[in-house]
């Protein structure tokens, strides 16, 4: 299988095969998620730490699944209620770990480069788990499962992504990764959510929702990242779910076959309605989180073979 990185970072530095052989592989892991046994033995004898330096219910009760149903030994450590609010730096923490001799570190961090800057010092395989506004990587790759899934293909389609584009890493992740599948992109956003440059990156901008989402295959709706934001970016979630909350008067616009997708969690009536959230023929939201187990999973076994091959072991 093609798959030869240490650490699991971004889409970035993955090319094109790369991320079909772990969709491949991610697909096999759905077959077992489905079954009556759900346990494999890829992380046999592994241990797995996830430090979420950032609250994340989905993601990482999602990790934590995916690492146990393939035998990994598990530990969540509570990074808000940590050492690091006693002063201790990143590097301090780094060392620390590297003393418990883990495997794999899932590492969440409200600062961009925070993971990279773990994986340099560490002494296992990282998986970054979302990194201020830079990436996260697992998240794009179980959107595109999900998509290649409803849609048999994850290439030369119509994409259209709304909402929060400037705070958002999950948007950064998956515009990297669908552009290098080919696919025709559309960001969709008021002017004040939409990151300065963002042309550059071989997308269409658009701020109006009737004319972005014109004929696209999947429209893709972003969580307000409110947190975020330390200013008027929006007038009132009212006036934002009038303008660009995605309801069926809006998604006329786009083929008649389009899917509705959200990363999660779901801000009802601001970015999208409710009811058209809940359909099952055009959302595929529950897809996506059953989609990111099976995705975690096969980012840990892929990334464990690596070790093990660095190891002198057999891969």
């Amino acid at each position: 299988m093609t798959f030869t990185h240490r650490h699991l970072l971004g889409i970035e530095h993955l090319r094109q095969d790369e991320i079909t052989t772990l969709l491949d592989l991610a697909e096999d892991y759905v077959t077992l998620n489905r079954a009556t046994q759900k346990h494999g033995d890829a992380l046999a004898g592994l241990t797995q730490v996830n430090m979420f330096f950032e609250n994340s219910t989905r993601t990482q009760a999602s990790f934590e699944l995916a690492g146990k149903r393939l035998g990994a030994d598990v530990m969540n450590m509570a990074m808000q209620a940590s050492s690091i609010t006693k002063g201790e730096t990143l590097i301090d923490t780094a060392m620390t770990l590297n003393a418990m001799h883990p495997d794999l570190l899932v590492v969440r961090h409200p600062h961009s480069g925070a993971v990279d800057l773990l994986a340099q010092k560490v002494n296992c395989a990282v998986l970054n788990a979302g990194d201020g506004r830079h990436e996260h990587p697992t998240q794009a790759l179980l959107d595109a499962l999900t998509i290649r899934r409803a849609k048999g293909r994850l290439h030369r389609l119509s994409i259209a992504i709304c909402g929060d584009i400037a705070h958002s890493r999950v948007a950064r992740s998956n515009i990297i990764l669908l552009g290098k599948m080919e696919n025709r992109i559309r960001l969709i956003a008021p002017p004040t959510l939409m990151p300065a440059g963002i042309g550059e990156f071989g997308v269409e901008v658009y701020d109006d929702m009737a004319e972005g989402l014109k004929d696209v295959d999947v429209v893709m709706m972003l969580r307000l990242q409110r947190e975020r934001m330390d200013g008027g970016f929006i007038p009132s979630s009212r006036e934002y779910y009038h303008r660009y909350g995605l309801d069926a008067a809006k998604l006329a616009h786009a083929k008649p076959d389009a899917i509705v997708m959200h990363p999660g969690p779901m801000n009802r009536g601001v970015e999208i309605d409710g009811t058209l959230a809940d359909d099952i023929n055009r959302s595929v939201i529950q897809d996506q989180v059953e989609m990111g187990v099976a995705v975690r999973m096969a980012a840990m076994d892929l990334l464990a073979r690596n070790q093990r091959a660095l190891q002198g072991g057999v891969a």
